[in-house]
């Protein structure tokens, strides 16, 4: 779509010098440049500009809701924030910010990239280093990224497992339990670090006391691998999210929202 309002913009453009210029070497008139053809040049001078603001990176998306067309199909990856700045132009007093990514992609390579999207005033805050954002790009064309407005978490979801399984933070079956597993608050009764590092996340292991759904309660162990900032969502005393299996309930997994440590 940015490309045919950008396309019509400049062509109404030219169609519109090209009469003027026409209309005054032709023209019989006695001020052959002066008159209603005047307006034509000045109204699609107006109109360019508009146009190419309106249809820069992230407005038309804001304007819309969705993906841009050219990144609506594209493949879904994960982006880790690096680093960000405000562009300097805005949407309804939105500001545009530039987005600096690590993006993995669907076959585990990771590439940089970046994004421009407007962020509501509300939002900016959330938007730090380390926050990972599901993303669509461009096989072959990695140097620049969508933030995903497709509105599927679920998808996201999949994506992150599917990274995770990958640096094999967690196993399939572990996702398996978070899937289908009854859902439960459990506290943390005591947390060792037995030393393992995966992928830069050290290895927790956890004693919980979990609460059922009819109030009574059990022991348990786990363990899960935490980015070192996000150990603090674990610590002894912390109310935690579980998933169990009720035939087997040492099988449990700690759910935690994505920007807080993962599946």
């Amino acid at each position: 779509m940015k490309t045919q309002i950008r396309t019509a913009a400049l062509v109404f453009l030219a169609l519109s010098v090209g009469y003027y210029v026409w209309h005054g070497l032709t023209s019989d008139d006695f001020l052959p440049w002066v008159g209603w053809q005047m307006s034509l040049p000045i109204i699609a001078c107006t109109v360019v500009p508009i146009a190419f603001a309106f249809t820069g990176d992230g407005i038309l998306s804001a304007l819309t809701g969705t993906n841009s067309s050219e990144f609506r199909d594209g493949l879904l990856g994960l982006g880790t924030v690096e680093s960000f700045a405000h562009t300097g132009v805005s949407l309804n007093d939105q500001p545009q910010v530039r987005i600096e990514f690590r993006v993995e992609g669907v076959d585990g390579k990771t590439f940089p990239s970046h994004a421009k999207t407007i962020v509501p005033l509300t939002e900016l805050a959330l938007l730090r280093p380390g926050v990972v954002l599901p993303v669509r790009y461009l096989p072959g064309r990695t140097d620049r990224v969508e933030i995903d407005l497709s509105g599927d978490p679920a998808a996201a979801q999949e994506a992150m497992n599917a990274a995770m399984v990958r640096k094999g933070l967690v196993t399939p079956a572990k996702l398996d339990i978070a899937r289908r597993g009854v859902p439960a608050q459990a506290v943390v009764r005591a947390l060792s670090v037995p030393g393992e590092i995966r992928e830069g996340h050290p290895r927790l292991d956890l004693e919980l006391v979990v609460t059922r759904p009819d109030g009574t309660t059990f022991a348990a162990r786990t363990e899960k691998y935490l980015p070192p900032d996000k150990v603090s969502q674990v610590q002894i005393g912390r109310l935690v999210r579980v998933h169990y299996l009720p035939e087997n309930e040492q099988e449990l997994v700690i759910s935690l929202p994505v920007n807080s440590g993962g599946q």
